[in-house]
């Protein structure tokens, strides 16, 4: 909640782009393109330049020595970071100042993962943050505890086997993705499954084959409000004691019902009240707080379906490394702080080379989700075009971020990224050791896996030239299409194993360096007006899809038109489905009888929006 108007202008960003630092970055630029980039000349020319681009921090590694800077460039990322007052900002969203501008909020995810030292050292709007973390981790461990045991049991007293983690946008991408990320690692014979989508399939989907007596749903909604994680909840639950009864688990009374729903679900949210009119008992409500976003979210009760699945053991070494990384970067000289650096360089390419996206490349199949989980974090923070303070942005902001894991990728988009005209910085991302070793004959699996991940980046930096190709024998014709230009940017980042510990390293990594670059650009990386319209407007259009003609009469055109469609397409498939009764045949039908015909026969046909 606001706490009353809120003055922007104070403390506005620094336009970066105004500054020296900014001025002497772009005559460096200017001085690269002059004299040509060539990452095959400065790799020969510089016998360190790998050494002096290589960084470590915890227990991941970075090489930056394939991107398109010179060592050189780093003092000049480190003067224009300290130009922007990142060391000042930094500062201020770790004690909590309200750097949230638009919400007036403190942004204290950092909060999340601080150790239980740390109480009473960050008192911010009269509440020790740390011990408020601490106390309901606590209740979340002692939960989990409970579920991973067996002593919590559904209604019928069998042990739950299955958890359905019920969200949307943080409260989804997050935990599913570090889910998938340490699925090695769930140890107490529970799986998880996540619903996000409002579209009916989902649901449809993630409860198919479930069992309703060992299956437990978390909620998690702060507000207990939000449209499609409600939504979905409400057909949870009914699917919940449909099932049951239908299996003679209850008997279908208020009383049994009640019974049910206690046992099988719990919140994470802060309105109890809310909590409670749908069933749940307020004590199986898990809080978090209105300075942690949900996109940072994923490190508090948001992540409750980890810590049953992993065990609190492992929640804590997911804290542990985010807290390194939290720790390291606001405690290393800009000049060596690959955090900072790898932000800088973000903006170097979007604000200098003017690309547009980011690739994010592991080489690690349980990180199948982490290009997915940046998507949000990083569009979400920087997709805008106002600053802190109100008034427009002065450069481009932003990156589209996107990506697969390695080697699926190189059997689909690598080629552009090698040979297409378009620049895409990319961050390759894999670990020294795996926990399924494997070989092919005498051949170790992970490491033909590995030579893919280094032999990607090589080829990417240094390319092939017209005479390289023509030395292998190609025919002149052939030869321009299998030159590579190389240069193109990549940044390495190598850890010892995907652990819980390694992967919040990497996820606080990214928050860090999305902070980085909304600093620069004067942005408020903290809120998302951006999504808000469309979700107003679809409560307006609701009500004109089925029944109300004058809310479609309100509508524009293109909108009307494409409701027309629908309600006349609806009404053929129901029709198709009553008379032929299987999916399938339906589908013929609407196809060859209703569809061509639809238009005109439409007002012929009987209401079916009710249904």
């Amino acid at each position: 909640m606001m706490k009353g108007p809120i003055n922007m202008a104070i403390n506005p960003p620094v336009d970066a782009t105004k500054t020296p630092e900014w001025a002497a970055l772009q005559k460096h630029y200017d001085e690269l393109q002059s004299e040509g980039i060539s990452l095959k000349q400065w790799f020969a020319d510089d016998a360190e330049r790998v050494e002096k681009l290589s960084f470590d921090a915890g227990d991941l590694h970075f090489d930056l020595s394939k991107n398109l800077i010179k060592p050189e460039t780093l003092q000049l990322f480190a003067d224009l970071a300290k130009a922007v007052k990142l060391d000042e900002r930094t500062k201020a969203m770790y004690t909590g100042v309200h750097i949230n501008n638009t919400e007036d909020r403190a942004v204290l995810h950092t909060a999340l993962r601080r150790p239980v030292e740390d109480e009473g050292k960050y008192i911010v709007d009269g509440q020790d943050t740390v011990k408020d973390v601490r106390e309901v981790l606590d209740r979340i461990y002692a939960f989990a505890d409970k579920v991973r045991s067996g002593e919590w049991t559904g209604v019928t007293g069998k042990k739950i086997e299955t958890v359905v983690n019920i969200g949307i946008g943080g409260s989804d991408l997050g935990p599913v993705m570090v889910y998938e990320a340490l699925k090695p690692y769930a140890d107490a014979g529970i799986s998880a499954r996540y619903i996000s989508n409002i579209d009916p399939n989902d649901l449809a989907e993630k409860t198919k084959g479930l069992d309703p007596e060992t299956t437990l749903f978390i909620i998690v909604s702060k507000t207990f409000t939000t449209l499609e994680t409600l939504t979905n909840a409400r057909e949870a639950r009914t699917w919940l004691l449909e099932e049951l009864k239908a299996k003679g688990a209850i008997d279908g009374s208020d009383a049994k019902n009640a019974e049910a729903i206690k046992k099988h679900f719990v919140a994470v949210s802060t309105n109890l009240e809310k909590v409670a009119e749908f069933g749940i008992d307020p004590n199986n409500a898990f809080g978090f707080w209105n300075w942690v976003g949900g996109r940072y979210s994923v490190d508090s009760a948001v992540g409750t379906s980890l810590a049953v699945v992993f065990g609190p053991a492992r929640f804590e070494e997911f804290l542990h490394g985010f807290h390194e990384i939290d720790e390291y970067f606001a405690n290393t000289p800009f000049e060596k702080n690959v955090v900072v650096l790898l932000g800088m360089l973000n903006v170097w390419y979007r604000n200098f080379f003017k690309v547009a996206s980011h690739a994010v490349l592991p080489y690690d199949q349980y990180l199948h989700r982490f290009p997915a989980y940046l998507q949000q974090l990083t569009m979400e923070s920087n997709g805008k075009s106002v600053r802190w303070d109100g008034t427009p942005v002065t450069s481009e902001t932003g990156e589209i971020f996107w990506g697969e894991p390695g080697t699926n990728g190189q059997h689909a988009f690598y080629q552009l990224i090698h040979q297409g005209t378009q620049l895409i910085p990319a961050d390759f991302i894999a670990f020294v050791n795996t926990p399924n070793p494997t070989k092919d004959g005498d051949q170790d699996v992970h490491e033909l896996f590995l030579g893919n991940y280094f032999a990607q980046t090589k080829a990417l930096a240094f390319g092939k030239t017209a005479d390289e190709v023509r030395a292998e024998g190609t025919p002149e014709e052939i030869v321009p299409a299998r030159v590579f230009t190389g240069n193109r940017p990549t940044t390495s980042i190598f850890g010892v194993a995907l652990t819980p510990f390694a992967l919040g390293e990497l996820i606080a990594l990214y928050e860090h360096i999305t902070f980085v670059e909304g600093t620069v650009w004067g942005l408020d990386s903290y809120d998302q007006w951006g999504v808000e319209l469309g979700k107003q407007l679809a409560k307006q259009i609701t009500p004109a899809i089925s029944k109300d003609d004058d809310a479609l009469a309100a509508q524009d055109p293109s909108t009307q038109s494409l409701i027309k469609f629908y309600r006349a397409n609806r009404e053929v498939w129901f029709r198709c489905v009553a008379s032929e009764l299987t999916v399938a045949r339906a589908a013929r039908c609407c196809l060859v009888n209703g569809l061509a015909t639809v238009h005109a026969a439409s007002s012929d046909l009987p209401s079916k929006r009710g249904v």
